[in-house]
């Protein structure tokens, strides 16, 4: 009981932090674009970049007064720049509009935006993303607990007049409470934050970071640093220096590029075979998450990670290089486009070598057991099916990015009873998916931020239904805050997350399932389908 009890606590606490990490790279994510044109501006046009005042370009110097700002036209006139503008008061009021609208629809996205514009003014110059995060949220959560009293209870005619005049009352004070409260204290935080990381970079710490870091990212825990600490602070570095290593603290592709091309060497069964595909997804790709099951296959392996992820830190420590803006996903393409001018050999060296330890120790590792995985294997079967039920288990959503990897391993090895007996443990657990009175044109798969892995997920089933000859049927993917009612009418959710669904969707036909990658409800869904668009 005592064990059980402490399991289920530690799993609770697991998957409020994964809630958060989401959370926050729900505000984050949908705006790397935004980063990625500030981080090129920046390259291009401060001093030291590409078309700086310490350009070789000689006919290109100009433009970083301009840029930059602090220029003056023919008139007198200062221009304020770009760089500027857009870290103080675009990108952080783009985070809190979107954080606010995850909370409260568009709306609340409008009230979370004023609401940033008070702790932006307020931290006197300097760069409040944390802020925006608290802010945008904070106040469109407020903007719905006031509307609650009065929902569906206003006349016909003045529902326009009340919500604008409540979103404007809430803003108001929102604003001011954030610009006299919020701003000090965030101001206090993010001081106190960049300190700390000043402190690990210059004793040579930071390295150290990838003790927490790489363990954290192969339990889907990582989002919560990444977003909320290391984004906002190497921004504020960038401004500062003119580039970040805490962008490729977690975002670096060569620790997992060892990793799979080591498995590919020594590896065995299925993992072996499986891995050079996985390669390509992760380091050209950028979708670090395919090989996370090869890591809870082999826990020991995590040591492979480790080594490679402080060794890429430490030479970006000893190079002095880093990003411009954050590189996600984390594809050697996003890393190279975002390095700051003058790090390129740096952030080259920081994958190569970091991929290049992973590598050794992975191998070293996989050399000592190589004798009892071939003995295990022929006992049960490869264990990388149960794997990637456990990856996708532990992410709390579809991670159907490795649909792809999981049917590759079911066609590496010939499964044994035990295998079986294993993968029908970890399959899913499905009810009623067999016959639906309801017409089925629009599915939909369903996961917290709607992105990646759920895209892939729906090509997967898409392709089956394809492959079928079933027409007039749609598949496509939605986060969960984003299901429309008239246009879901089955909605495929990890398990953990289908009772959000279908509070969003009580109408709909919802499948729970545990395995993305190879399910066999999938099959069981095209099957339904299809006898429904037989029997018209």
């Amino acid at each position: 009981m005592t064990t059980t009890s402490t399991t289920t606590q530690q799993g609770g606490v697991r998957v409020r932090i994964q809630r958060f990490g989401t959370f926050l790279s729900g505000m984050v994510m949908p705006n790397i674009a935004a980063f990625i044109a500030w981080g090129l501006i920046t390259a291009l046009f401060i001093p030291t970049g590409w078309l700086g005042s310490e350009s070789p370009v000689e006919g290109w110097r100009w433009a970083d007064s301009y840029i930059l700002g602090g220029g003056t036209g023919p008139d007198g006139t200062e221009f304020p720049g770009l760089v500027g503008p857009i870290i103080t008061y675009l990108l952080p009021i783009l985070i809190a509009f979107t954080g606010g609208r995850i909370v409260h629809g568009h709306r609340g996205g409008v009230v979370g935006a004023v609401a940033a514009m008070g702790v932006i003014v307020g931290a006197n110059g300097t760069i409040m993303f944390l802020g925006a995060m608290i802010a945008g949220p904070l106040a469109a959560l407020i903007l719905k607990l006031v509307e609650k009293p009065w929902q569906g209870k206003i006349k016909p005619g003045f529902e326009m007049l009340v919500d604008n005049f409540s979103a404007g009352f809430v803003a108001f004070f929102s604003a001011l409470a954030a610009f006299f409260f919020l701003a000090p204290v965030m101001r206090f935080v993010t001081e106190v934050l960049g300190n700390a990381v000043g402190w690990l970079v210059q004793t040579g710490l930071l390295p150290l970071a990838s003790i927490i870091v790489e363990p954290a990212k192969v339990l889907f825990l990582n989002n919560a640093i990444n977003h909320g600490v290391f984004t906002p602070l190497g921004t504020q570095q960038v401004v500062d220096t003119g580039r970040s290593l805490l962008f490729l603290v977690e975002a670096n592709p060569g620790p997992g590029a060892g990793l799979l091309l080591a498995i590919a060497v020594f590896g065995v069964g299925a993992a072996r075979a499986t891995a050079p595909g996985a390669f390509i997804i992760q380091f050209l790709g950028g979708i670090h998450e395919v090989y996370f099951p090869y890591v809870l296959a082999k826990p020991m392996l995590i040591l492979g990670l480790i080594a490679g992820g402080a060794t890429g830190v430490l030479t970006n420590v000893i190079f002095q290089s880093g990003l411009v803006a954050p590189a996600s996903p984390g594809s050697i393409f996003a890393v190279l486009i975002n390095t700051a001018p003058g790090s390129y050999l740096g952030v080259v060296l920081s994958v190569v070598l970091s991929a290049g330890v992973t590598f050794l120790v992975t191998a070293l590792l996989l050399l000592a057991s190589r004798k009892r995985d071939l003995e295990r294997e022929a006992e049960s079967g490869d264990s990388l099916a149960a794997a990637i039920a456990r990856t996708e288990l532990n992410k709390g959503k579809s991670s159907s990015a490795l649909s792809g990897l999981a049917a590759g391993a079911g066609a590496a090895t010939a499964p044994t009873a035990g295998a079986q007996a294993s993968t029908a443990a970890a399959a899913d657990q499905v009810a009623g998916v067999s016959t639906a009175d309801k017409p089925i044109h629009n599915i939909v798969f369903a996961c917290d931020a709607g992105m990646g892995s759920s895209a892939m997920g729906a090509s997967v089933l898409r392709n089956k239904i394809k492959k079928a000859g079933i027409e007039n049927v749609t598949v496509v993917n939605k986060a969960i805050a984003n299901l429309d009612p008239a246009a879901s009418d089955l909605v495929i959710t990890q398990n953990q997350l289908t009772d959000r669904a279908k509070a969003q969707t009580p109408d709909a036909i919802h499948v729970s399932v545990d395995n993305f990658m190879n399910s066999p409800k999938y099959d069981e869904v095209v099957e339904m389908v299809r006898a429904q668009h037989e029997a018209k």
